[in-house]
C-alpha cells in the first residue's frame, strides 16, 4: 500500500499533510480514552506489541509490487482485534515510521499519505465494529462472517486510499495500475479473516491473557 516516489508531487502533497494530522488528532483521540479506561501501562505495552507486528508486516511478510503501489499482508483488524483501536492506530503509525526511516528512507515525503492510508480504514473498521458486534459479544466469539466484514473494510479502506492517491497525483492514466492493485489485494482479503479467527482461538485457548493489560478487555469481555 505504499505509495510510491513521483505519484504525488509538488504543491498537491500539502494535501497529505492535512490528512496525516486529522487521522493523527483522532488516534489522540484513541488514546487518551483508552488511558483513561486501561491506564498508561497498558496502552504503552499493546502499542509497542502492535508496533512490532507493523514493523514485521512491512518487513518479513512478503511484498509484491503491483500496479501504483505494493501488496502488503497488513493485518490492521487482527492489531485492532488484539490490541485495541487506539493500539492498532498508534502501532501503524511507529512502525510505518521505522520502517520509512531506517529501511526506505525515500518513503518519508509519502509518510503523510501512508499513514493516512494505513489510519483511515481502522477508524472506519471500529464504527463498523460497533455496529455489526454485539456489545456482550467478547471478540474471542465472533463469527466468520463478522470478521469477513472488518477485514473486507479496512482492506478496502486501503485500496480506496491508494486509488485516490494515484488520481490524485497521476489522474486517469494510473486506472490500470490502479485496478491491477486493487484485484492483487483480493488475496490479502481471503487470508486475513482466516488470520483474525485463528488468532482470535488462540487467544480464546491462552485465557491468561483475561486481565493482562497486553490485550484489548474486550477481547475477553
Amino acid at each position: 500500500m505504499h505509495i510510491e516516489e513521483g505519484v504525488v508531487t509538488g504543491a498537491k502533497i500539502v494535501l497529505s499533510y492535512a490528512t496525516a494530522a486529522t487521522a493523527g488528532l483522532y488516534s489522540l483521540k484513541l488514546a487518551l480514552d483508552a488511558l483513561r479506561a486501561q491506564g498508561a501501562a497498558s496502552l504503552a505495552a499493546r502499542s509497542a506489541l502492535a508496533t512490532a507486528a507493523t514493523f514485521v508486516f512491512f518487513e518479513v511478510l512478503p511484498t509484491w509490487p503491483v500496479g501504483v503501489s505494493e501488496v502488503h499482508l497488513i493485518l490492521g483488524s487482527t492489531l485492532f482485534l488484539i490490541f485495541g483501536a487506539a493500539p492498532a492506530a498508534i502501532g501503524l503509525a511507529l512502525g510505518l515510521l521505522i520502517q520509512s526511516l531506517f529501511f526506505a528512507p525515500s518513503d518519508l515525503p509519502q509518510y503523510g499519505m501512508n499513514v493516512t492510508t494505513l489510519l483511515v480504514p481502522l477508524f472506519g473498521l471500529r464504527a463498523l465494529a460497533r455496529r455489526i458486534i454485539a456489545p456482550g459479544t467478547a471478540y474471542v466469539d465472533l463469527r466468520y462472517g463478522q470478521a469477513l466484514a472488518l477485514s473486507a473494510a479496512y482492506q478496502g479502506g486501503i485500496v480506496a486510499w491508494v486509488a485516490f492517491w494515484a488520481f490524485y497525483g497521476q489522474g486517469a492514466e494510473a486506472l490500470p495500475g490502479i485496478l491491477s492493485f486493487g484485484a492483487a489485494y483480493m488475496l490479502v482479503l481471503a487470508l486475513e479473516p482466516l488470520v483474525d479467527l485463528a488468532v482470535l482461538a488462540g487467544a480464546k485457548a491462552a485465557r491468561g491473557l483475561r486481565g493482562s493489560g497486553l490485550v484489548t478487555p474486550r477481547l475477553y469481555a
